[in-house]
């Protein structure tokens, strides 16, 4: 039996927007569709056209640009609403209004304040108004999953007959759990005679934590479209997260052989951070899929296994959602096996008793510090190499840097090295600390990459004290520098070369793998 297209509904510009403090503006709304096309989503919900003028502008421009996904405006079941949202999708290339309309007794009675009978004639005339501008129209019993059932089956009847191409059955509440959701989409699919007529989707909530297993469940029992979001994000405690649902069916294939998706995986760490970045919404370090220690290992236990062999402990490959390699995260519960892949992976070719002892000193550092990152162990390593004192090849003199506006940055530096000589330079940049930078290479011989570069205060008032981080990579290394004062420019040169005098260290003890050393 060949797979069916699960269709994914991405609704991250509607829904997700509708989440406390993540409203987008247009020029974001934008950007963030843009990407879902890259993902090549299905249908991308754009928003609720008739809610505002912003609203009804972005899903215009959306419906306007555009193109390889389906564009969805959604609509109460009001005429004026489902004539703004055909106006706001005139221009798209495949539109589709979506219609909802609550349905269960409690949204009847203390919402809607309508019979059954009013609910069943309000939604038919809503889906045949709509079939008026569109062929493509969707229809949502709010609060499906509190709806009698009968009653859905009987509105699910009616709208489809009136035209409905597609019937979303919501969890709107996030009250369902897996079992009884599969049962209710079974159900329908048995006591609706036209069901065949329609797609049935479904739209779950994550109030008790169960949306992406809710819509895995029903998926299952039938359902071929899945609304979700990016990152999970949504009202309340948002949505079914896209990514979670995608990389299930896609990594359990011999489960959900069934389906498929038509999603290029390999856009949802992009994407993602994108969202993110967007909302102001961050990532959960321990998020699935998309979180910081998604592809992360501390345990020796499970850090000896990934080493062994990847997939004792990792069921996805990192890459397949555009991540990078899986990170072995050295911590006080790191073992012998990973301190040593990851010494090695740094450069260094320790003895047997070297080894020891750095694995002793890392223990003890780990107790004291919750992560220990690489810049940790090429210290630890350099202090069984070399006295405090070697440490530092060159020490920072002066430094005095011209800056105005309108003209180029220029930078002189004098260094110290240990012999006590004296070295200047002097060298432009794109600002200030870009100026200092280059003149301390043109001094040291290594022109490195700087990869990432932070200020934080470390005291309070207007002569805090900051404190500067560098991440810099020369060649395959990279290097972490830090530095601290009241001046932040002489602070970032100090941090500067204090990463520059690290792979210098590390220069006179192993040579790269071409056998040349790192400096001069």
């Amino acid at each position: 039996m060949q797979p069916e297209k699960l269709i994914i509904f991405d609704t991250t510009l509607r829904d997700g927007e509708q989440c406390p403090g993540a409203s987008l503006n247009i020029k974001e709304k934008l950007e963030i569709a843009r990407q879902l096309v890259l993902l090549k989503v299905d249908v991308i919900e754009a928003g609720f056209p008739v809610a505002s003028p912003g609203d009804f502008e972005a899903v215009k421009q959306i419906a306007q640009e555009i193109r390889g996904s389906k564009i969805a405006g959604l609509s109460r079941a009001l005429e004026k609403d489902i004539t703004a949202t055909a106006r706001a999708l005139e221009k798209a290339e495949s539109p589709r209004i979506h219609v909802f309309l609550s349905t269960s007794k409690i949204h009847r009675e203390h919402m809607a304040q309508k019979a059954k009978e009013e609910i069943v004639v309000m939604g038919v005339n809503a889906i045949r108004f709509a079939r008026k501008y569109c062929d493509d129209v969707e229809f949502s019993p709010m609060d499906a999953t509190r709806t009698e059932k009968d009653f859905l089956a009987e509105v699910t009847k009616e709208v489809i007959a009136a035209g409905a191409t597609t019937v979303n059955i919501p969890d709107t509440v996030g009250y369902t759990v897996p079992e009884e959701f599969a049962e209710l989409i079974q159900y329908l699919k048995t006591n609706v005679a036209n069901i065949d007529q329609a797609v049935i989707s479904v739209h779950c909530h994550d109030d008790l934590g169960l949306a992406v297993s809710n819509s895995l469940a029903a998926v299952q029992a039938g359902a071929r479209q899945v609304e979700c979001t990016i990152n999970g994000i949504g009202e309340r405690a948002g949505n079914a997260a896209m990514e979670e649902v995608v990389m299930a069916v896609k990594t359990r294939k011999d489960f959900f052989h069934r389906v498929y998706t038509g999603i290029e995986t390999k856009h949802i760490q992009t994407c993602s951070k994108l969202v993110s970045s967007l909302t102001g919404f961050f990532v959960q370090r321990n998020k699935a899929i998309v979180g910081k220690n998604a592809f992360a290992h501390e345990s020796g236990i499970h850090q000896h296994g990934f080493l062994k062999r990847k997939d004792t402990f990792e069921i996805m490959n990192p890459k397949d959602i555009g991540g990078e390699e899986s990170e072995l995260v050295m911590g006080k519960h790191s073992g012998r096996s990973a301190l040593m892949h990851k010494v090695q992976g740094l450069g260094y070719s320790l003895k047997q008793n070297e080894l020891d002892e750095l694995f002793a000193a890392f223990k003890t550092l780990a107790d004291e510090k919750k992560e220990i990152f690489e810049d940790d162990l090429h210290t630890l390593i350099q202090k069984q190499k070399f006295s405090e004192e070697q440490l530092n090849i060159y020490k920072l003199s002066s430094l005095q840097c011209n800056f105005e506006t309108g003209k180029v940055p220029q930078a002189t530096v004098i260094l110290v090295d240990r012999d006590e000589s004296k070295h200047s330079s002097s060298a432009n940049g794109d600002g200030p600390v870009d100026a200092i930078y280059n003149a301390i290479d043109k001094i040291t011989g290594l022109h490195c990459k700087l990869l990432d570069y932070q200020v934080m205060s470390k005291t309070t008032g207007q002569d805090a004290q900051g404190e500067v981080t560098v991440r810099v990579q020369h060649g395959k290394k990279e290097l972490l520098g830090k530095g601290t004062g009241v001046n932040t420019i002489e602070a970032s040169g100090i941090a500067y070369l204090n990463a520059i005098n690290k792979f210098l260290v590390k220069s006179e003890s192993e040579p790269d793998k071409d056998g040349e050393l790192l400096g001069p």
